[in-house]
């Protein structure tokens, strides 16, 4: 079953899409940022917040480009999602000059929160048909 978000030619499709690759950018400069220019804050799990976080928007965002959402696009992004999170973890641990380590959790919440995101973007797409 295939729902509608957004016409083909949308403005909003190219907006989306600026969005999500700059999103995408912020991932990235984030999780490569040497960890003594990374602020220290007194919050319990705030990495794994912040994982959540920045693969929900992933997620979210990236569907957002797409004029039709179909299962097989809920998942393909989650994998994309999850291969991202997986191999920025993998290179955290290669790239040893970054302060950085290779956390299987951090790979865990970066699956949530892409979860997470597509249960965001579906519960929207659903408030939109209603209105």
């Amino acid at each position: 079953m295939i729902k509608r978000i957004f016409s083909p030619d949308s403005p909003y499709k190219k907006q989306a899409r600026f969005l999500a690759m700059l999103w995408t950018l912020l991932i990235f400069i984030g999780c490569f940022t040497p960890s003594k220019d990374i602020p220290k804050v007194d919050v319990p799990l705030i990495d794994k917040w912040v994982h959540f976080v920045l693969f929900g928007g992933f997620t979210f965002l990236w569907l957002c480009t797409s004029p039709a959402i179909t299962l097989r696009r809920l998942v393909t992004i989650f994998l994309i999602a999850f291969g991202l999170g997986a191999f920025i973890e993998v290179m955290q641990g290669i790239l040893i000059f970054l302060g950085r380590s290779m956390e299987l959790m951090d790979a865990v919440a970066d699956s949530i929160g892409g979860l997470l995101g597509i249960g965001m973007f579906c519960f929207c797409a659903q408030l939109a048909k209603k209105v």
